[in-house]
């Protein structure tokens, strides 16, 4: 039987207005465990992101209560934005429409400035409870939570999604970003490889193009972008001008940056290691609260992905991977500050 949600004819117009524009965005990434509040706003601070998006808010069986939103997105206090100004976009996750729908208009009463819906994830336990990536093997799913959610938020407030190329193979791409866009989806970020195939490389960025050619709303790629040249292949490659970034971000902060100097065609000097430790201990400020284990442990996780960015930070590793005390870490990130030069 054809499915509803394959269109036959190309369009192209949304791609070819934004090349004339020359108008391109840098998103900072939902990372579940990594990405958080803390981290979004000194990412956010440094500069470089348009917006970012929120770890998910997990829809299962309930109409959540104010704190589970107010505990995932702070910044619903602030009017949703970071406290550099930058929105903060508010996604959701899950399998059953109307409980999506009755959700994002609570989240959208408090404040967030948009809605989207999860429809990536490939961890084994979100797929498993109906959630994340297990939606892509049913395109009319997918049309009927856009649709649902699209209809139960204000019109003035965006409804996005974010999707991979299928769940074992890549046969229902265009038709799961058709169905998208048929149920009202503002734009779809669609991370460049399957559920079966994880994030091992490569990204399959020419699906993008693949899609783009075959719905009318901004396509914007997601996966393998590493540094500013990565960007510019997978530009080329995928002919999206927006690109959202998550682990990238995590390895090297000032990737955003760094882009928008590369389209602007400016002068950039990137952060040196110096820097970047006075990011870590900037980041340490935000999450000191925490109970002690926990803070020594983002702090390990932060600098042990750093390292693949910087050949510093796998020194920096070695020596306090194996520490639990948060002021010898503290100690160890500050000898690498008076050891390093420093462009700010």
């Amino acid at each position: 039987m054809r499915s509803l949600f394959h269109l036959s004819q190309p369009i192209q117009t949304y791609p070819r207005q934004r090349r004339l524009l020359n108008i391109m965005k840098v998103i900072l990434a939902p990372m579940e465990g990594v990405l958080d509040h803390p981290m979004r706003e000194l990412l956010c601070e440094l500069g470089g992101f348009d917006y970012c998006v929120t770890e998910f808010v997990r829809v299962s069986s309930q109409l959540l209560p104010n704190r589970v939103f107010h505990r995932i997105c702070p910044e619903l206090r602030q009017g949703g934005k970071t406290l550099s100004g930058t929105p903060v976009i508010l996604q959701l996750l899950g399998g059953n429409a109307d409980l999506l729908a009755a959700n994002a208009a609570r989240a959208c009463n408090l404040g967030a400035p948009g809605i989207d819906l999860n429809f990536g994830c490939p961890a084994k336990t979100v797929n498993r409870h109906d959630g994340g990536a297990a939606l892509l093997k049913s395109p009319d799913r997918l049309y009927t939570i856009v649709s649902e959610v699209r209809k139960s938020v204000p019109a003035h407030i965006p409804v996005t999604a974010k999707m991979r190329l299928g769940f074992e193979d890549k046969s229902l791409a265009i038709e799961n970003a058709c169905a998208i866009e048929a149920g009202g989806a503002s734009h779809i970020t669609v991370h460049a490889r399957t559920k079966v195939e994880g994030y091992a490389p490569p990204a399959h960025w020419q699906w993008l193009n693949t899609i783009q050619r075959q719905v009318s709303l901004p396509i914007i790629a997601n996966g393998e972008v590493w540094n500013v040249k990565d960007y510019e292949r997978c530009r080329d490659v995928s002919q999206c001008m927006d690109v959202m970034i998550g682990r990238g971000a995590i390895r090297t902060p000032d990737i955003g940056l760094q882009i928008n100097a590369a389209n602007q065609n400016k002068p950039y000097a990137p952060l040196q290691w110096s820097d970047v430790c006075y990011l870590i201990l900037n980041f340490y400020q935000r999450i000191e609260h925490i109970p002690t284990r926990f803070a020594c442990s983002r702090l390990k996780q932060w600098i042990g992905l750093l390292s693949n960015g910087y050949p510093e930070g796998k020194c920096l590793f070695s020596r306090i991977k194996r520490l639990k005390d948060i002021q010898i870490i503290l100690t160890e990130i500050n000898k690498d500050i008076k050891n390093g030069p420093s462009l700010r």
